[in-house]
C-alpha cells in the first residue's frame, strides 16, 4: 500500500478545508452528528467485536475501559460536535490592528496549522473528537486508531465520509488510516517527506516516546498523567473528601485521574482515617509516607519510585507536607505538568498555588477530573498539551492554529 497517497490526498485539499465557510464547516459537523446518531446500532456492534478481541488479547482493563463505547459515551460524542458547532470559528480571526507611523496597519490573523496526524489508542470517541475539531479550525488530518479499535474507528468514520459528502466538502478532508500497521506511523512522522504538519499522539507512555523521538514534524504531546491533589490547612474537610474520592475514583484510566494526595500536617489526623473510609469500598491501596504509615499502619510503605507513578488503576501515594510550599516543591519535582489541585479556603493561599505549581491545569476546590477539554467549555479535545508551546492543557479550537502577520497599505514604499 503506498501510504504516501494518503498523505498527498490531505494536502491537495488544505486549500478547501482552510477557506470552507463556517458555515459550510458547522453544517458537515451537523450533519456528522446524525450519522452517528443514525448509526448508533452499527457503531455499538463494530465496538463489540473489537472488545471481544481485545479480552481475548488480554488487554488490561485500563485499556477495555477507554475502549468501551456505550450509548451514554456515543451521547457525549454527539454533544461534543454540537459544542463545537456552536463555538466561535477561530480561522480567519483578526486582532492586534495597530496603525504604525508609516501608516501602515499591522495584525495579527489565525489559521490553520495544516495537515494534522493523530495518532492513538484505544478511544474511539477519539476519532469523532479529532475530526471535528480539525475540521472546524480548517485543517485536514489524518488519523490513525490503535489496531484495538479498527472496526469501531472504521464505522465512525463512515458517518464522517457521509456528513462531508453531504455539504460538498472531500472525503480527504478526515483520513482515518486503513491499516493498523506500525509502518503507517512511521510514514505519518519521518522520512523524506511526512505526510503530516504536526503530530498529536494520545495513548501510552511508549507510543509517545517513540513519536517524539522519530517525528521530523511538530509533536504536540504530554506523557504522564501524575496529577496532585493537596488538601491546605485552612480547608472544608466534607468538600475535601468528596474532591479526593471523585478525583481518585471516578475512573482510573485516565490522564486527569489523581495519583498522589499530599495533605497539610494540620490536618492528616482527622483527614486520613476518614479518607481511608471513603477509598475502602473502592479497594483502592493506599502507599504513604512513614507518618502516613503511623496513622494507617496496615499501609503499604511509598517508594521513590511511587512519587512519580502514574498507576491509571486503584493505588494512590499519600504524603504528609508542613506547608503549601512543600507541596508545591514537591508536585514541582515529582509531577508530569498535567494538572493538580489544591483545597484550601484561603484565597491568598490559592493564588501562591496556581502561579507557583508549573502545570497544564491548576484546580481550586474541584476535582482533577476537571482537567478536559469538554468540561472546559471546548466542545472535545484532541489531547492534554504538557509542552511550552503556542498549546498548553486540552488542545481545542484554538490551539489547532496559529497566527500570521497581516499588513494593510495605501501604497507606503519604506524610506
Amino acid at each position: 500500500m503506498n501510504y504516501q497517497q494518503i498523505g498527498k490526498k490531505a494536502k491537495a485539499v488544505r486549500t478547501t478545508i482552510t477557506t470552507a465557510s463556517t458555515n459550510t464547516k458547522n453544517a458537515a459537523l451537523l450533519a456528522i452528528r446524525d450519522a452517528i446518531a443514525g448509526s448508533r446500532f452499527q457503531i455499538l456492534e463494530a465496538n463489540q467485536m473489537d472488545l471481544e478481541a481485545a479480552r481475548d488479547n488480554g488487554l488490561d482493563e485500563a485499556l477495555l475501559d477507554r475502549l468501551e463505547l456505550n450509548n451514554a459515551r456515543i451521547d457525549v460524542m454527539i454533544e461534543g460536535v454540537e459544542q463545537i458547532v456552536a463555538l466561535p470559528d477561530p480561522v480567519g480571526e483578526v486582532s492586534r490592528m495597530t496603525r504604525r507611523p508609516s501608516g501602515i496597519e499591522v495584525g495579527l490573523m489565525r489559521q490553520p496549522l495544516g495537515v494534522i496526524g493523530i495518532i492513538y489508542e484505544s478511544r474511539p470517541n477519539v476519532t469523532i473528537d479529532a475530526a471535528a475539531l480539525c475540521l472546524k479550525s480548517g485543517n485536514a488530518c489524518v488519523l490513525r486508531g490503535g489496531s484495538e479499535a479498527f472496526h469501531s474507528n472504521q464505522a465512525i468514520v463512515q458517518c464522517i465520509a457521509t456528513g462531508l459528502t453531504s455539504v460538498g466538502l472531500p472525503q480527504a478532508c478526515v483520513q482515518v488510516a486503513p491499516t493498523a500497521d506500525r509502518e503507517f506511523v512511521g510514514a505519518m512522522i519521518g522520512g523524506d517527506h511526512p505526510m503530516c504538519d504536526v503530530i498529536i499522539p494520545r495513548g501510552g507512555k511508549g507510543l509517545i516516546e517513540r513519536i517524539s523521538k522519530e517525528a521530523k514534524v511538530p509533536v504536540i504531546k504530554h506523557l504522564d498523567g501524575n496529577c496532585h491533589v493537596y488538601v491546605d490547612t485552612e480547608s472544608d474537610q466534607q468538600k475535601a473528601l468528596q474532591i479526593l474520592e471523585n478525583a481518585k475514583t471516578h475512573r482510573y484510566g485516565v490522564c486527569n485521574a489523581a495519583e498522589s494526595f499530599l495533605i497539610h500536617e494540620a490536618v492528616v489526623k482527622t483527614l486520613l482515617p476518614a479518607l481511608d473510609a471513603v477509598l475502602k469500598p473502592y479497594e483502592v491501596e493506599i502507599r504513604g509516607c512513614e507518618r502516613v504509615c503511623a496513622i494507617l499502619p496496615s499501609v503499604s510503605n511509598a517508594t521513590e519510585e511511587d512519587w512519580y507513578q502514574e498507576y491509571l488503576g486503584p493505588v494512590v501515594a499519600i504524603k504528609v507536607v508542613s506547608s503549601v510550599d512543600e507541596a508545591i516543591e514537591h508536585i514541582n519535582q515529582y509531577g508530569s505538568h498535567h494538572t493538580d489541585a489544591i483545597i484550601s479556603t484561603n484565597y491568598g493561599t490559592v493564588r501562591h498555588f496556581m502561579r507557583a505549581v508549573d502545570s497544564s491545569s491548576v484546580i481550586a476546590n474541584a476535582s482533577t477530573r476537571f482537567a478536559d477539554g469538554f468540561e472546559y467549555g471546548l466542545g472535545a479535545e484532541i489531547g492534554i498539551s504538557t509542552d511550552r508551546i503556542h498549546a498548553r492543557g486540552p488542545v481545542g479550537l484554538e490551539a489547532l492554529t496559529n497566527q500570521k502577520w497581516i499588513v494593510f497599505g495605501e501604497g507606503q514604499v519604506r524610506a
